[in-house]
């Protein structure tokens, strides 16, 4: 059975989607997160400060359902330029140093709210 994850600790999804589905074989699917900052409602400054509140936003839902970075099998980066790569792959190897996951990365014409960057996760974890 599938269950529908929700957490105030994350921004409230923008659309007709949910934070993340657990499905019921282990599968945790977290919808691409932005660094929209869940206290305050408002964007990060800069591509440092949006990558850190993008992960906070994705550890907030993982710790939700039960999972943590460890977990993480798939990661999709959307960055608005590649530019912007190295900095984000930085603050990256900070959250994903002992299990590293498969990744892509593109450069996107936009993304939502004008944002810098937006990260989409899969996580793992036997039942």
């Amino acid at each position: 059975m599938n269950k529908v994850i929700n957490t105030d600790k994350a921004p409230k999804a923008i659309g007709p989607y949910s934070q993340a589905i657990k499905a019921g074989n282990g599968m945790l699917f977290i919808s691409g997160q932005i660094p929209v900052n869940p206290s305050t409602g408002k964007v990060e400054e800069g591509i440092v400060a949006q990558t850190e509140q993008v992960f906070q936003n994705i550890k907030a839902i993982l710790n939700e359902a039960g999972y943590d970075f460890k977990d993480v099998v798939k990661t999709t980066c959307l960055l608005n330029s590649m530019d912007d790569f190295a900095t984000m792959n930085e603050i990256y190897a900070k959250y994903y140093n002992e299990m590293l996951p498969a990744r892509a990365a593109y450069a996107v014409e936009k993304l939502p709210m004008g944002v810098l960057i937006e990260i989409e996760t899969i996580a793992y974890k036997a039942e």
